[in-house]
């Protein structure tokens, strides 16, 4: 037996002003997302905005509903219409932000396990590494591929 050590890399930042114009801009769209979220329920609101490889930018945002767990993470909202609305086209990265009922952001946005998985089907498709935002109010984590997120995860070859 043995005991094995798991590294993740990622850059933090401390302010949008600190990324890439394209970043920060899609940082934006993510913020602005979350406040159409509709999360009566949580009053958790997230955004999301993914960029894809020919410049265009989809949004999502959660939806909650009362008969939980029927709504949707903002993250799988956005993934989902972008590869319904531009099926082939690759996802190049994914910006998510989350607010608080004062409408700013809040803690560090952390993707579900569910939203996670389907991140990594997203980055194979493309075959790069999909980089990923997480906002919050007083930092920013720029993480490239999901493997730094997902160690773990099912891949296309584990389902055959």
């Amino acid at each position: 037996m043995k005991e094995i050590t798991l590294q993740i890399k990622f850059i933090e930042c401390e302010a949008t002003s600190e990324l890439p114009d394209m970043d920060n801009d899609l940082i934006i769209k993510a913020r602005d997302a979350a406040k159409n979220a509709y999360a009566p329920y949580s009053g958790f609101r997230v955004g999301a905005a993914v960029l894809l490889e020919n410049g265009i930018v989809v949004t999502g945002n959660n939806q909650e509903n009362a008969a939980y767990p029927s709504g949707l993470c903002a993250e799988r909202t956005a993934l989902f219409y972008a590869s319904a609305e531009y099926p082939n086209i690759p996802i190049i990265s994914i910006a998510i932000s989350t607010l608080n009922r004062a409408n700013t952001p809040s803690e560090i946005a952390k993707p579900c396990g569910a939203c996670r998985q389907v991140m990594a089907e997203y980055e194979d498709i493309a075959a790069k590494p999909l980089r990923i935002l997480l906002d919050s109010s007083d930092k920013i984590f720029i993480i490239n591929g999901i493997d730094s997120l997902l160690p773990f995860r099912f891949k296309k070859e584990d389902v055959k």
